[in-house]
């Protein structure tokens, strides 16, 4: 299954690394290292929340995006989206569900459109997630060009985001997300 906008895909290469190996602000921490679904945070912080989807396709997953649960090589499902409140975006993310993850009760993950994955994710009792991650993304990453094309104002000149795998059924997938420029993270 293909479906691209024309940003698609924008990826996020970066240098991932323990929360605790990182300085930054209470408030902005607070938001990375939530493991609760982001999904409801934000719908908590806004009137309107809607999903935009940037693109999806199946493709090998790549030696900097591979960890203990994804090979290197490893054929995924790339899916990026983008998280609005009140018609702002305040999230890019970008999840890699390996093929062999969407079989069963999970093959629906690679038909959610402008559905949330964490909103799916979180409504299952079993879901496991496992370590949270975060990295840095300066004006010249690939995240941040995105924010110059959505004319997003550059109250950030760094970008922080999150990834982690979560593990539903014993299958993995990795997601990952950068809160952009003015996101309700920052303030």
């Amino acid at each position: 299954m293909t479906i691209e906008h024309s940003l698609f895909p924008v990826h996020m290469v970066a240098n991932w690394q323990p929360p605790q190996s990182v300085s930054i602000a209470n408030n902005l921490r607070d938001w990375l290292l939530d493991p609760s679904s982001l999904t409801a945070r934000l719908k908590s912080h806004s009137q309107h929340f809607r999903v935009e989807l940037l693109g999806q396709k199946i493709e090998a997953c790549s030696a900097a995006e591979a960890n203990s649960d994804i090979v290197a090589g490893e054929q995924v499902l790339v899916r990026e989206v983008l998280l609005y409140c009140d018609e702002i975006a305040q999230v890019f993310a970008r999840s890699l569900l390996p093929l062999r993850s969407l079989t069963g009760a999970q093959q629906q993950l690679a038909h959610l459109g402008t559905q949330s994955l964490g909103q799916v994710l979180f409504n299952h009792p079993d879901l496991q997630r496992k370590k949270i991650e975060i990295a840095k993304f300066d004006q010249d990453s690939s995240v941040a060009k995105l924010a110059d094309y959505l004319s997003l104002q550059k109250s950030q000149l760094i970008l922080w985001g999150r990834r982690s795998v979560f593990v539903l059924d014993e299958k993995p997938l990795m997601v990952a997300e950068v809160f952009l420029p003015n996101a309700i993270a920052y303030k």
